[in-house]
């Protein structure tokens, strides 16, 4: 082992810089695509009530668990579940490894994203643009393995790889939260710009009836309880390792629960806003159509990839309607890319004792190069979907679920984590905070995890053939879960174990002085 000196751990300068990073990660492609549709299927406004729930018992005291973790330890994943206790640390290399893997697929999006941009305004896609998403543009054929590139999206995922490295090479403070300082803000002025512009359409209000008229006896079925845990667990960038680190560069004192109030509210709030624009959009699209709002809801890809484009080509003003909200994916995208990244970078930085570029070269090379080989060929869509389902619906809901289970149940961490939040935090928790995180979010997310186990087991994803999900799905599990272990396995450098070390012993002084 080299024995050269490891540069000083970076830190946010200040708690903003950090509510700005946070932010940027929680809010991604999934406020914009996914909320509004999910709001809409599960009882409209309806559905803000459990939405509201599953914040303040799953989503925010989720966050402070992560916050807890990474702060106290002032480590990585795998270094803070190591510093809770050695037997939980596969659960942070897991955790780890589920970031790499929504890395190399996220960026691709970003890169569609960005095609999308300029294809507004001369509506490249015609007057097909749901042929022209799978067919000219991404020239997607029949579901299997195949890799044969697509010269079209080569080129724009290079681009948004480039761009990431390039922000994280600039460093925590410089890179990380000046991007996110600048771009978040940038985000909302133009999302406003795309909601004001929505709500003037003809069709507008009918859409946004749509989205809010409740539908309260929805309120009984236990789906629609799960679908409002899934939204809030999966949108607030949290149990794949990026609160953990990004809570790691924070100040010895640094109001943790203050911070994710803030952050968990400004990420509700992003996806209202955005269930309105949508949704606005689609009314005037549905009027346009003579249809109903129901028959041009849709979510994700498809969402922003062919609902909208057909609704850019309809409406007045289109061209730069479309360009706005295209941008508005890319930032969002970005955002949330750059923490993804810095997941494993971070990691294995520890790990291995090596220098912030070094790590960043190896690790996010290694990212850039798997998902250029992957998310630019011909079946790159089918490896893309079926990669995000099993990373979000089997891997991150698995390590929370084993998570919560190991250091709460089994190393009786809960007290320590919530003494470290008290002593250095506005708003205190206490019992109800651990009963709330050991019982309630963990009985519903393992709820969430088992069912969604048996579905894919028993009926498979999107009629997609065993060997795209055999080879990317259930592989991409064991693999990881294998990686994990091997990792473990790797004797961590003393001087990382003392850092460590050193961080909880101060954490133990701050809450000897609260107390």
């Amino acid at each position: 082992m080299s024995t050269k000196a490891t540069p000083q751990r970076e830190v946010f300068a200040t708690r903003g810089a950090f509510i700005f990073a946070a932010i940027g990660s929680a809010v991604g492609l999934g406020n914009i695509w996914r909320f509004p549709y999910i709001t809409y299927d599960n009882g409209g406004g309806a559905f803000l009530i459990p939405y509201l729930v599953a914040l303040l018992t799953a989503g925010i005291p989720l966050l402070f668990f992560d916050y807890a973790m990474g702060h106290r330890s002032r480590g990585s994943a795998p270094l803070a579940f190591r510093m809770a206790s050695k037997v939980t640390e596969p659960i942070g290399w897991f955790q780890t490894g589920i970031a790499f893997v929504i890395g190399i697929y996220y960026a691709a999006i970003i890169a569609w994203a960005g095609c999308y941009m300029f294809f507004s305004l001369n509506q490249a896609w015609g007057d097909d643009a749901a042929g022209f998403f799978t067919g000219s543009f991404l020239k997607a054929g029949d579901p299997g393995v195949s890799f044969e590139f697509v010269p079209g999206v080569l080129i724009p995922v290079i681009i948004v790889w480039i761009v990431t490295l390039g922000i994280l090479l600039a460093g925590v403070q410089n890179g990380i939260a000046r991007f996110s300082k600048i771009f978040i803000p940038l985000l909302v002025i133009l999302f406003l710009a795309l909601v004001v512009r929505a709500l003037f359409l003809p069709g507008a209000t009918e859409g946004l009836n749509a989205l809010f008229t409740p539908d309260f006896a929805a309120l009984s079925d236990p789906a629609v309880w799960i679908a409002a845990y899934g939204q809030i667990f999966f949108s607030l960038s949290i149990a794949f390792g990026i609160m953990i680190t990004y809570a790691s560069y924070l100040k010895k004192k640094t109001n943790l629960t203050g911070s994710g109030l803030v952050v968990g509210f400004s990420n509700s709030a992003f996806e209202i806003l955005a269930g309105i624009g949508v949704f606005a959009a689609l009314g005037f699209m549905a009027a346009a159509q003579g249809s109903q709002v129901s028959e041009v809801a849709d979510s994700g890809i498809g969402l922003a990839f062919m609902a909208f484009p057909t609704l850019i080509s309809e409406m007045p003003g289109g061209g730069i309607f479309g360009f706005v909200f295209f941008a508005c994916l890319v930032f969002a995208g970005l955002t949330s890319l750059i923490s993804i990244v810095q997941v494993p970078i971070q990691a294995v930085r520890e790990k291995f004792r090596l220098s912030n570029r070094t790590s960043i070269l190896v690790i996010g090379g290694a990212m850039a190069i798997i998902s250029i080989l992957l998310m630019t060929t011909i079946t790159g869509l089918y490896v893309l979907d079926t990669m995000d389902a099993w990373a979000n619906n089997i891997g991150i809901v698995g390590a929370a679920v084993v998570g919560l289970i190991a250091v709460g149940w089994f190393a009786r961490k809960l007290p320590v984590l919530r003494d470290h939040l008290n002593a250095i935090s506005s708003f205190k928790v206490g019992w109800f905070w651990m009963i709330i995180l050991g019982g309630v979010t963990t009985v519903v997310l393992a709820y969430m995890l088992i069912s969604q186990i048996i579905t894919y087991s028993t009926k498979g994803y999107e009629d997609y053939p065993m060997d795209i999900i055999g080879v990317f799905g259930w592989g991409m599990i064991g693999l990881l879960i294998v990686l994990a272990i091997v990792l473990t396995l790797i004797k961590w450098p003393k001087k990382t174990l003392d850092e460590a070390e050193a961080s909880i012993a101060d954490s133990v002084e701050q809450e000897k002085k609260g107390a």
